[in-house]
């Protein structure tokens, strides 16, 4: 698809960035690991000494340099072995949902990679107790409220996959609302997981799929056929299927779409290339989300604002994005409304 030049914003920079600071927003697609900053990474490896640390501050810093997918996936690799105490997952709970309050996100749906923790043979429960813990301290400190999305990796090994369904069924009433799978697309397909999906839908968690980031749009058509999934991240390769593109504006499955992401790790070759205008302008259920903030140098008003300078985004589409944000949230509708009605006076 080629994107039509949108009209110049008659917003200045010292108009719009206030408008986007005090925009309540819902942020639905984050990874708690990919939110440890390089302060707090080498903050772990220092109480660890870790060979991390043995290498010193520079390789922390080179870590969040990640230009290439695969880089990417080695540097969450690194973060996740430095996750080994409740205490630990206590801390970085707390200082991402304060980043995210710094940002006027007023709800998180937060993808935690339950798969990792099952792959290093580490026990769930005392480690989602320590998460439980730091969302309580920023719940009450920055008014902030998290749910859980539990995250079975693509790549690993299937019998993980389902020991994390099994996970998130048993902690349903602790505020974990859904299973996800996000990793290499290639290397898991879709099809793997279609029983494992149906499993979780049966035990109320909702479903949403990493799709569409490095594999093409038929990726995207398995998360919709296969795993019913109601809600896609990224999606970046649906501007290759225009029938596909139709199917997600008429469906309105909303799609998660993260612009410098989608840069960093090589989805697209320059920000300007990104589809996000075109899916707006087709009537996708299109929200705003940084993915791995910390390893990608972003936060969610940046993202507000690449869409405002690079694709012309007005403040009432800003808007939009935002009150899409909470309309494609797991929340009650009721709870919804509650936002909704505060993004309305905005």
């Amino acid at each position: 698809m080629s994107s039509p030049s949108p009209s110049p914003s008659p917003d200045s920079p010292s108009e719009i960035v206030p408008f986007i600071a005090a925009l309540p927003k819902a942020e639905l697609h984050i990874h708690l690991e990919g939110s440890v900053d390089a302060d707090t990474l080498w903050e772990l490896a220092t109480q660890q000494r870790s060979p991390l640390f043995a290498q010193g501050r520079a390789a922390v810093d080179a870590l969040y340099q990640t230009s290439k997918f695969s880089a990417f996936l080695d540097a969450f690799k690194v973060v996740c072995l430095h996750l080994q105490t409740p205490d630990d997952y206590e801390l970085i709970t707390y200082r991402a949902l304060q980043r995210m309050a710094a940002q006027n996100v007023r709800y998180a749906e937060i993808t935690l990679s339950v798969g990792v923790m099952v792959w290093r043979e580490q026990a769930i429960d005392p480690l989602f107790s320590g998460v439980e813990r730091g969302a309580r301290r920023a719940r009450r400190d920055f008014a902030i409220r998290a749910q859980w999305i539990f995250d079975a990796v693509r790549h690993l090994p299937l019998e993980q996959g389902w020991e994390v369904a099994r996970s998130a069924a048993r902690l349903t009433d602790r505020g974990v609302v859904g299973i996800g799978i996000g990793g290499n697309e290639a290397s898991g397909p879709a099809e793997n997981f279609g029983a494992i999906f149906e499993f979780a839908s049966q035990r109320g968690l909702r479903r949403v799929a990493h799709a569409g980031e490095a594999v093409g749009p038929e990726s995207i058509w398995s998360a919709l056929r296969i795993l019913h999934a109601e809600r896609i991240g990224h999606g970046l390769s649906a501007a290759a299927d225009r029938g596909l593109v139709e199917q997600l504006a008429q469906s309105r499955v909303p799609v998660e779409i993260c612009l410098t992401s989608n840069l960093r790790t090589g989805g697209i070759s320059e920000i300007s290339r990104h589809p996000l205008r075109d899916y707006f302008d087709a009537g996708m259920h299109v929200s705003l989300h940084t993915d791995d903030p910390a390893l990608f140098g972003v936060d969610l008003n940046s993202e507000y604002l690449l869409a405002h300078q690079v694709f012309g985004f007005s403040r009432e589409e800003l808007r939009q994005l935002a009150v899409n944000s909470f309309e494609a949230s797991f929340l009650p509708p009721n709870e919804q409304m509650e936002f909704l009605k505060e993004l309305a006076e905005h």
